[in-house]
């Protein structure tokens, strides 16, 4: 795609990075056919081909309306386009530049900008934790939309307590550790149980997703920053991986050593840390062997059919496949992935849910009845977002698959 960029983008970061990801865009449609918002809305400008273009009109003079906004913030960035796309565009980086821009030239209502503020400033607040505590405490008094985002009271779970050669570090997360606790913990047993230790960094907080992805990289890339500080002194001490049990956490650490590649002081670190982190599911090849001894024979099987819900921040954004249902399949468990739209994202998309319920409502429900038709026992899938969001419209019980595995360990 040819572009000829306004004065006032040449020769910038943003410009620059834009014009290279605009040019390899050819026009072909194909990302039209699975973005979930155009097959909801069928509306060319609510799918990735339209949204490329509005962007080039920014990035070539063009003055953004509110409409432009609207069918921008419409976008799950679930990054399915990108799968899709044959010529390799980079729409998510595409999708963040063009937000930023237009928000700086299109004012937002006051309505909408307190909710915006309110989710960058809150969700990674230290005072979540306790906030959190009081709405499960009156859970039964919220109004429902409300109440879908507030999960009942959950349990931890014992930490392990054993020491190994063996360690890496983990991320706790910003909202897991108040939402569903059993996460972190259970994470921290299976990878004991294989002999793998795991090491917080207490300083450490959110991933930095959130305010980034609200357009506020400064705000954003300040969080990243302080990871980077919080890990480096374990980085160095040689620890073996970063573990990110959150795969929306795990794209966006991944994406430091890009984020950070034009800041010296930052840079290397920056992209060791990228090549450092792995999803759970990326080391589930090594733990098959030694996870064997320690699982309950019988457990697996009564455990009854798994369906696997695999996040878009998963699939589409680390690019990661297959290996969740492998490799638990190996272990004895019976699992699945629905077999209709299983690429589809199910509406949850970080702080998407909340800013827009509608939508967000539509591609749960839609997900849901596919995941229904495998008659699941359970649903798992790898991103608090994710499970949060779909239990909200089910009774069957959904997990992270680590939960689950976590239940098939002997002695823990």
């Amino acid at each position: 795609m040819q572009t000829n960029l306004a004065p006032e983008f040449q020769g910038t970061a943003d410009g620059l990075e834009a014009e290279a990801i605009l040019r390899k865009c050819v026009h072909c449609g194909f990302c039209t056919a699975t973005c979930p918002t155009y097959q909801l809305l069928g509306d060319e400008l609510d799918g990735p081909r339209g949204r490329i273009y509005l962007i080039k009109q920014v990035l070539e003079g063009d003055v953004p309306t509110r409409k432009t906004q609207l069918h921008l913030d419409r976008c799950l960035t679930c990054r399915n386009c990108e799968t899709t796309c044959p010529s390799g565009v980079d729409y998510g980086h595409l999708i963040d530049i063009g937000r930023k821009l237009v928000d700086e030239r299109v004012e937002r209502p006051v309505a909408e900008k307190a909710l915006r503020w309110a989710l960058k400033a809150g969700l990674p607040s230290p005072l979540f934790g306790p906030a959190m505590k009081l709405g499960q405490a009156v859970r039964g008094l919220l109004p429902e939309a409300l109440k879908n985002k507030v999960p009942a009271a959950p349990s931890a779970g014992a930490w392990p307590t054993r020491q190994h050669t063996r360690k890496m570090l983990m991320l706790a997360g910003c909202v897991q550790p108040s939402m569903q606790p059993n996460i972190n913990s259970a994470t921290a047993r299976v990878l004991d149980a294989a002999g793998i230790e795991v090491v917080l960094a207490a300083q450490a907080g959110c991933c930095g997703a959130v305010k980034f992805h609200l357009n506020d990289h400064d705000g954003g890339k300040a969080e990243m920053r302080r990871n980077i500080d919080a890990w480096w002194s374990h980085v160095e001490s040689g620890v073996e991986a970063l573990v990110m049990n959150a795969s929306g956490c795990g794209v966006m650490v991944k994406d430091y050593g890009h984020l950070f590649k034009d800041e010296p002081a930052y840079a290397a670190k920056a992209a060791r840390i990228s090549e450092l982190t792995r999803d759970v599911s990326e080391l589930l090849p090594e733990l098959v062997a030694p996870l064997r001894e320690h699982l309950s024979q019988h457990r697996p099987a009564e455990i009854g059919q798994i369906t696997f819900h695999p996040p878009c921040t998963l699939q589409h954004g680390q690019q990661l496949r297959g290996g969740v249902e492998k490799h638990l399949g190996a272990l004895g468990f019976k699992v699945n992935t629905a077999s209709c739209e299983a690429h589809l994202c199910c509406g949850s998309a970080g702080t998407y849910s909340v800013l827009q319920p509608d939508l967000a409502y539509q591609l749960r429900d839609r997900k849901l009845g596919n995941l229904s038709q495998m008659q699941p026992a359970v649903i798992v899938s790898a991103n608090i977002g994710c499970i949060t969001h779909l239990q909200s419209g089910t009774a069957t019980p959904v997990r992270h698959w680590i939960e689950v595995l976590d239940d098939a360990l002997l002695n823990k």
